[in-house]
């Protein structure tokens, strides 16, 4: 599985405020982002997994609300989330 344990730890360990943090919205999108680019390459190498498609598009809608949220609340962790993350160019 490429989501273990240890991995989304290590996720909200650098994204959120520590490890056990997992409701920090910082620490949710980074995980969203991980997700997202992992379900992108098997898009790249499954052309028509139209299931995985409609995950994929799901999954950007929920870390787009994130985003909004964070924008509305803190501009400056917004802005820090994304540079960090390389979200926008």
């Amino acid at each position: 599985m490429y989501l273990t344990k240890e991995v989304k730890q290590e996720i909200f360990a650098k994204h959120g405020k520590g490890a056990e943090d997992t409701g920090s919205a910082e620490g949710q999108i980074a995980l969203f982002t991980h997700r997202i680019n992992h379900l992108t390459e098997h898009l790249k190498k499954n052309r028509k997994d139209f299931n995985t498609e409609r995950s994929l598009v799901k999954m950007v809608g929920k870390r787009r609300s994130l985003l909004d949220y964070l924008k509305k609340k803190d501009i400056n962790r917004y802005r820090a989330i994304i540079k960090e993350l390389g979200i926008r160019k």
